[in-house]
């Protein structure tokens, strides 16, 4: 439940460098280009905001909602994003390098032109998630739910697939590694070897 309202704010540009926001309802808020180290945003809700253009390191948004907002070209370097849910949010051109994004909750998500490396989304929500071409590198999928999720033409190279059931998500044309292959066949029931 939020304490605090803050609606219509223009936060272009801004340096959120060091600010903390606890149970904050963000509605209709700027923060296009806004960039910053450090942020802390705790069980805050995001509605209809504009984080387009963003640069954002070691920031921090810890169960907060986001619901119609907009991560157009926005750059996440070593964010903390556990547990939050996203609704109806655009993630077009967003770049996502390393950080934890475990728990998060994208059901339906487009990250078709969307690119993730080095990023943990243990135990996420990406049921229904419209992943093709997207870029997941060296990502921790563990125990992530990928039902009915579209990865065709997708890299995935280097990314943690051994949860991945490929009958349940699209995968054809996606770029993997040898090792995820084997994990894969396995997945589907298949011996890998020369043993006789």
């Amino acid at each position: 439940m939020t304490a605090t309202d803050v609606r219509g704010a223009d936060w272009y540009a801004e340096d959120l460098s060091g600010r903390e926001h606890t149970a904050v309802a963000f509605s209709a808020v700027d923060l296009t280009e806004a960039t910053g180290t450090g942020a802390v945003f705790t069980d805050c809700s995001f509605t209809d905001c504009k984080l387009a253009l963003v640069e954002l390191a070691d920031a921090a948004f810890v169960n907060c909602r986001f619901t119609g907002c907009s991560f157009f070209a926005a750059v996440l370097t070593d964010c903390k994003l556990v547990g939050a849910a996203f609704d109806r949010c655009t993630f077009d051109q967003l770049t996502v390098s390393r950080g934890d994004w475990s728990f998060a909750v994208l059901p339906g998500a487009d990250l078709r032109r969307a690119t993730f490396q080095g990023t943990r989304l243990r135990e996420a929500d990406l049921t229904g998630l419209f992943g093709a071409g997207a870029t997941l590198r060296d990502v921790d999928l563990s125990a992530a739910d990928l039902t009915g999720a579209d990865l065709t033409g997708a890299d995935l190279r280097g990314s943690d697939l051994a949860g991945l059931d490929p009958r349940q998500v699209r995968l054809g044309g996606a770029r993997i590694d040898a090792v995820q292959a084997v994990v894969l066949a396995t997945a589907l029931g298949l011996r890998v070897g020369d043993d006789a």
